[in-house]
């Protein structure tokens, strides 16, 4: 088991295939949280996503891990920030405030990856791809993207970019798992995922655009949890999430399927969506969250699975043989 790395324009690190979230990370325990870094480092996991909307105490708490350890030249930073509100907030000046925080919290004076969490196309694309090409100049980021950005404004961003000598995005952030996701966990999301993504999946299998998916794992609805007839503990905020995002008929025929394909090849439920994810000819950093070292150790040792294009056609729905 090894972790698999991947490069990015801007950035001359390499990042891990795998990055871990902070998102689920407890205000309450900073010592578990530095601990679970500590072990996430360890097993080479390098690339850690951040954001505004999850929180000063977590983004003061990551600057502190960086700084302590003094591993700064060692770990890839995504920050993402222009969340919305009760407003949009894709604006310059909204951009510039989030960065701003985000540095004054973490106590660093740059980010290698910066990513806008949301998109609003009320919005034309060129005071955006200023503003970010203003901070990477200044040094204050590496590299930029967008989540939850559909592939055409990417498109009209960078096409933006070129007309007028700037750098373009290095990268997309959207939903991708082999879970279709049918109803949208918060507006405005942007997924890749089932017959709906596939005009998206083509773009971006066409220029290889790094692409950071977020709930490669449906949140959890690969875990064993959820079925037909037990639809997990909705009293929980993130099961809710689940059973509205993905607990529908043809993702438990997806299912269905991945419990066989998971007996014949001895491994998990969990590790085959991600190997699926990871098979997939697009050019994935997955994001995860891995609350202990097993978790972590499971979803590396799924970057060895390759699935053939007859097991994913057959996993996702779209062949009714695996060849």
């Amino acid at each position: 088991m090894a972790m698999h790395y991947g490069t990015i324009f801007g950035i001359e690190k390499p990042i891990s295939r795998l990055v871990q979230g902070t998102a689920s990370y407890s205000d309450d325990d900073p010592q578990s949280v530095l601990a679970s870094l500590d072990t996430a480092l360890d097993l080479g996991f390098n690339a850690f996503d951040t954001a505004s909307c999850y929180g000063e105490v977590k983004e003061r708490l990551f600057g502190r891990w960086v700084r302590e350890r003094d591993v700064r030249d060692k770990v890839v930073i995504i920050a993402k920030g222009a969340h919305h509100s009760d407003r949009p907030r894709v604006t310059p000046e909204d951009i510039t405030t989030d960065l701003t925080n985000t540095l004054e919290f973490m106590e660093l004076p740059s980010v290698d990856l910066y990513i806008l969490h949301r998109d609003d196309p009320n919005v034309p694309v060129g005071p955006i791809v200023e503003i970010l090409n203003e901070h990477k100049k200044a040094g204050r980021i590496d590299a930029f993207g967008g989540s939850n950005w559909s592939h055409s404004r990417i498109a009209e961003a960078n096409a933006y970019a070129k007309e007028h000598g700037l750098t373009p995005f290095a990268v997309s952030s959207p939903n991708f798992s082999l879970a279709e996701q049918v109803e949208e966990p918060w507006e405005n999301c942007v997924t890749i995922s089932g017959p709906r993504g596939a005009d998206a999946r083509a773009y971006y299998a066409k220029e290889q655009t790094p692409l950071f998916t977020w709930s490669s794992l449906a949140g959890g609805f690969w875990s064993g949890r959820f079925d037909r007839d037990a639809m997990g503990d909705q009293s929980g905020y993130f099961d809710a999430l689940v059973v509205k995002c993905y607990s529908y008929e043809q993702n438990f025929q997806r299912l269905d399927r991945a419990k066989i394909l998971a007996a014949e090849k001895g491994i998990s439920i969990p590790q085959v969506a991600m190997s699926y994810v990871m098979s997939y000819p697009l050019n994935v950093f997955a994001l995860v969250f891995c609350a202990d070292r097993t978790q972590f150790e499971a979803n590396s040792a799924a970057l060895d699975v390759i699935l053939t294009d007859a097991e994913m056609a057959w996993l996702d729905l779209r062949s009714d043989t695996r060849g």
